[in-house]
C-alpha cells in the first residue's frame, strides 16, 4: 500500500469518526473519544503506521465502554479493520 492509498484510507476513517462524533444518540463521552482519535490519526509529524497503531488502539478501548450504541460498535470494528491495513509498513 503505498502512501496515498494509505492517506485515502484514513481519511475515510477520519469521516466514519466523524459520523459517530456528530451522532447525537452516541453517549458524549464516547463522542469526545471520536474526537480525540480523529485528531491523533490527521497528525501528520506521525507516519501512517503510527497513527493506525494508536488509532486502533485507542479504538479497542472505546469497543469495550458498555455504553456504546451495537451500531456505532460496528462502525468502530470497520474502522479498525482499514486501520490494519494502514498499519502495517511495507
Amino acid at each position: 500500500m503505498q502512501g496515498a492509498e494509505k492517506e485515502d484510507t484514513v481519511k475515510k476513517c477520519v469521516e466514519m469518526l466523524e459520523n459517530i462524533r456528530s451522532d447525537t444518540t452516541v453517549p458524549r463521552n464516547i463522542r469526545l473519544s471520536m474526537g480525540e482519535i480523529k485528531d491523533k490519526l490527521l497528525n501528520s509529524d506521525e507516519s501512517h503506521a503510527l497513527r493506525a497503531a494508536a488509532g486502533i488502539s485507542d479504538l479497542e478501548v472505546v469497543t469495550t465502554h458498555p455504553n456504546i450504541p451495537a451500531y456505532a460498535r460496528t462502525v468502530v470494528w470497520s474502522i479498525i479493520t482499514q486501520l490494519e491495513t494502514v498499519s502495517v509498513e511495507g
